[in-house]
């Protein structure tokens, strides 16, 4: 037989739906709240986990999903960050093959429509974790509050914080996860299906599947575990019936209560952005967060505000007479508490301050008990009914459209990395990510002053100062880049690519010693760093040490065959020092790896025509043009080419498209005005 209606919940104003009705309702709500953020690109974390993840590439072998990270490192190395999800990946590659490539908005829609199923599907769990397991006569699961698990299912799909779970890419892990986390929840509670005779008994199967999709969560993200322990409580409290009441007295007659509160104030800021998600951060690290130092800090009043509040609710939880008010505050804590558990840093250390997807799925228990409340609100205080009513209709509404407001600052790292300023004034690391986006875009002088700010913040940021050198180097300011290039490696002595930079910065003012000693350590500290050789081989090429720079070369491009500018290096430095034939075979060897490198077909062609092969120079020459039409270079020595096979009219032509696309080129007004000298001459000779 059915239980009877919560009693709270037919004064919940809202209409009661049918259940197809209310979860397409809630579905819509999450799609209208994210739907802007489908053409996004990537931002952010998408770089190095979508973007720069040979996973999902189809050349990948499918196998190493299966023994690399999250970010595409494998699981034994010692940079690997240890987070496996594979299922997760595997959703990647899937988009990657079905877009044929990196598009990102499959990616954005496939988020999109998992927080809509999720969002739909909390309406059954809420329903479960309120009225329990009911069913009718023919063993048909019945909603007990169903205006209540709507409401609740409404504050989930519209809730600001999951922002960052759905625009962002990486946000999938999360997203999966919870989809997962419902399931095992579901098919475990199925599993002690009581509705009728036939179906009154324990089922294996069903427990056997709810332990698989168990599995399925944690290889989307390390929380899918977490299910286990919503179980376990709900298996205690719902299906063996323990009185958690009585439970409690025994316990606390027993033994005298030790209160140990641990005044964690990143706690505290992680339920105010469940409750006021109007301040979000894409990162809350360095600085964004100030430490408490002092009792006589004023934010000790959140804390215990948060921890009275919580202890309130644990005591209602345990201690009230009402059966009902006690499962459904349990299970709401429960669901609010234990997925927070793996981020908590209580169990093992985690590499964050505060992440806003782990609160993903506890913040499904806090819409939980906020519609608990709401129900209460509105059984007790009638009179009030359609304040009540206009106030959740505002709050859902305010939801909506600040969900809609942050997906469109996720679009771009622009626009999401600018309103972190606001937010986070004290974080270096946004700071510094405001000023590598300024730098991606051209904007060097810009990011200047905030990777300057970045550091001020946080002096041993050295990506800050790596940065920073580069940009100073670039502007020629090489005293200040080598000082700040020094410090970064003497605050991280391992950081490779500082020391590779320092390298190019000290060649640069010619301390030729240093700058080697600098390329070396760079070396010695990522063994694989073919940038690091080819810089290597020019500064060997300054000091005329041609066989180390042409050795130097050749390891950048075993370590990266595709390395154009080592490839090109090479055929111009033996071509400069005479060893035609030799650079002849490298041009080649350059080409069968990179048959439309512009620049490597200029230098084989000026190798040929000094060869006097001039018919395969000049298919070089053109190739290159076909491809690179406005260089004046590739047309000059096409020119000079023909010159000297005696093609006089085709030499003009390029002498003059030369001088069009750039009339200082140096040596072409010279050559060109020889030519049209020789030219005249002839003309004056002809009969």
């Amino acid at each position: 037989m059915a239980l009877s209606e919560v009693y709270w919940d037919h004064q919940i104003p809202l209409p009661k739906l049918a259940p197809v009705q209310a979860k397409a309702t809630v579905a819509l709500v999450a799609l209208l709240c994210f739907i802007n953020s489908y053409d996004g690109e990537f931002v952010f974390d998408d770089s190095e986990a979508i973007v720069n993840n040979k996973d999902l590439k189809p050349t990948t072998p499918l196998n190493n999903i299966w023994s690399n990270d999250f970010w595409g490192s494998n699981l034994s190395s010692n940079s690997s960050h240890k987070s496996y999800r594979p299922l997760t990946v595997l959703t990647f590659r899937l988009n990657y093959l079905l877009a044929g490539g990196l598009h990102p908005v499959g990616f954005h829609v496939l988020n999109i429509i998992l927080h809509a199923v999720i969002s739909a599907l909390m309406i059954d769990v809420f329903a479960i974790l309120i009225g329990g397991l009911a069913y009718d006569e023919k063993g048909v699961k019945l909603n007990n509050a169903p205006k209540t698990s709507l409401l609740a299912a409404l504050f989930f799909a519209a809730h600001p914080v999951h922002t960052e779970s759905v625009a962002g890419i990486v946000g999938r892990a999360d997203l999966l996860c919870a989809l997962f986390f419902q399931l095992s929840f579901l098919t475990y509670c199925k599993a002690f299906n009581r509705g009728s005779e036939r179906n009154d008994r324990f089922s294996v199967h069903w427990v056997v599947v709810s332990l698989l999709l168990c599995a399925a969560a944690m290889l989307c993200k390390e929380q899918g575990i977490t299910v286990l322990g919503v179980n376990a409580v709900f298996d205690v409290l719902l299906i063996c019936n323990v009185n958690v009441y009585e439970l409690s007295q025994r316990l606390l007659l027993r033994k005298n209560p030790l209160h140990i509160v641990n005044y964690n104030y990143y706690y505290s800021l992680n339920a105010w952005l469940l409750l006021c998600p109007w301040w979000l951060c894409f990162d809350w690290s360095m600085g964004c967060v100030p430490l408490i130092k002092s009792v006589s800090d004023w934010r000790m009043l959140w804390l215990l505000m948060m921890w009275c509040i919580l202890i309130g609710l644990i005591s209602q939880a345990l201690c009230s007479q009402d059966s009902q008010k006690r499962r459904t505050l349990t299970l709401g804590l429960v669901l609010l508490v234990v997925p927070f558990l793996p981020a908590s840093n209580i169990f093992f250390r985690v590499g964050f301050v505060i992440a806003e997807r782990v609160l993903y799925l506890s913040s499904a228990g806090y819409c939980l008990l906020l519609a608990y409340s709401l129900g209460h609100c509105c059984c007790r205080w009638t009179r009030f009914r359609k304040l009540l009513c206009v106030s959740v209709v505002a709050l859902l509404c305010v939801c909506v459209a600040r969900c809609a407001l942050r997906s469109h600052q996720w679009r771009a790292e622009q626009t999401l990395f600018t309103s972190a300023l606001s937010v986070c004034p004290l974080n270096a690391k946004v700071h510094y990510n405001v000023g590598k986006n300024l730098a991606d875009r051209g904007n060097s002088t810009a990011a200047i002053g905030y990777y300057r700010e970045a550091v001020r913040l946080h002096p041993t940021y050295v990506h800050a100062m790596n940065n920073l050198g580069n940009i100073l180097k670039e502007r020629n300011e090489l005293i200040e880049a080598e000082k700040l290039l020094s410090k970064a490696v003497s605050i991280q002595p391992d950081f490779a690519a500082a020391w590779m930079n320092l390298g190019i910065v000290q060649n640069s003012l010619q301390k030729f010693e240093e700058a080697e000693q600098s390329y070396w350590n760079a070396i010695r500290f990522r063994k694989k760093y073919p940038d690091c050789y080819y810089n290597l081989g020019r500064l060997y090429a300054d000091q005329n040490r041609h066989v180390d720079a042409l050795n130097a070369w050749r390891n950048a491009t075993m370590l990266k065959p595709d390395h154009s500018l080592a490839w090109n290096n090479m055929v111009i430095l033996l071509d400069n020092t005479g060893n035609l034939g030799q650079a002849e075979l490298i041009g080649r060897e350059a080409l069968k790896l990179l048959p439309n490198d512009h620049t490597i077909m200029f230098s084989l062609a000026n190798v040929l025509g000094k060869l006097q092969k001039y018919k395969e120079s000049e298919g070089f020459f053109l190739h290159a043009l076909r491809i690179n039409p406005n260089a004046a270079s590739c047309h000059g020595n096409l020119a000079v080419l023909y010159h000297r096979w005696g093609k006089l009219e085709l030499a003009k032509k390029h002498y003059e498209l030369s001088l069009k696309l750039d009339p200082e080129a140096p040596g072409t007004r010279d050559n060109y005005n020889m030519l049209r000298r020789k030219l005249d001459q002839l003309k004056q000779s002809a009969p």
